[in-house]
């Protein structure tokens, strides 16, 4: 305490932030990797009727990095010998620097995460191969490869076809039914 007594005031203000910021951005990160970032704790989190993801400027995590980094850009400004407005613009632009960053990362990162929910509408459209037999006008359960939300799967097809589209044929997906059974028809008669 000493030590820090003997600062100027300048000096010491730019030390409490930058003590104070990391102190919570360890806490932040800790609770994160201990799983505290759930809903009753998460301050990040947006409205449920958001119609996106928004991209995030000010929140209570880029704020920490905010404060986290102007306080120690400002402490270095400072040994380097600047002077105050140079150091407090240096260490304005490092906190929101960093702000930006955090943002674009908290932002594309919450576009990879998905439910992973198959949504079989999506497959409307697309074209496949029947994988076993679907019997003439829905009178069997077959199974076709379809190409949907972009992986190839193997789902159960109805055809409304006069005949039997046999392992092999090439289908298209008309409809979907309420319970998730394709409807197919085969694409080249």
């Amino acid at each position: 305490m000493e030590w820090f007594s003997k600062l100027e005031l300048f000096s010491q203000i730019y030390w409490g932030i930058a003590l104070i910021g990391s102190l919570i951005f360890v806490i932040t990160i800790a609770t994160s990797f201990m799983g505290g970032d759930s809903a009753d704790l998460d301050t990040d989190a947006e409205i449920e009727a958001d119609t996106g993801i928004g991209f995030q400027f000010i929140t209570f995590k880029n704020l920490v990095g905010f404060f986290t980094l102007f306080g120690w850009s400002g402490i270095a400004c400072i040994d380097a010998g600047f002077s105050k407005p140079i150091t407090i613009l240096v260490s304005l632009i490092c906190g929101l620097i960093m702000m930006g960053i955090m943002a674009a990362m908290f932002y594309y990162m919450r576009k990879l995460n998905h439910s992973g929910t198959l949504i079989f509408k999506n497959a409307i459209g697309n074209i496949g191969e029947v994988y076993l037999t679907i019997g003439a006008n829905r009178s069997s359960i077959g199974k076709a490869h379809v190409r949907i939300q972009g992986s190839l799967r193997e789902l159960e097809a109805l055809s409304d076809s006069e005949t039997d589209l046999k392992t092999g044929t090439v289908i298209k997906v008309t409809d979907v039914t309420n319970n998730g059974i394709l409807i197919v028809e085969q694409l080249n008669k």
